[in-house]
């Protein structure tokens, strides 16, 4: 399975920037882009494992849950 880099922008617009058959390459690359983050271009840089790029565009759009708050003792 490929490793797909996005940038993921205002309002959860996908933008695919590169897709990589390792991880080394994929990380690179995704740190290269947010090292030379375009002030003009909003967004996060996200790297994401999965079948096809569908799918990774799938997870990328899901929500995911804020984890359990614990709360500390005093």
């Amino acid at each position: 399975m490929p490793y797909y880099v996005y940038r993921v922008g205002t309002l959860g617009v996908l933008n695919k920037l590169a897709d990589f058959a390792s991880f080394r390459e994929a990380s690179a690359f995704a740190k290269a882009a947010r090292a030379g983050g375009d002030a003009g271009v909003p967004g996060r840089v996200r790297v994401m494992f999965a079948d096809n790029e569908l799918a990774a565009e799938d997870l990328l759009s899901q929500v995911r849950e804020a984890p359990p708050h614990i709360a500390e003792d005093d």
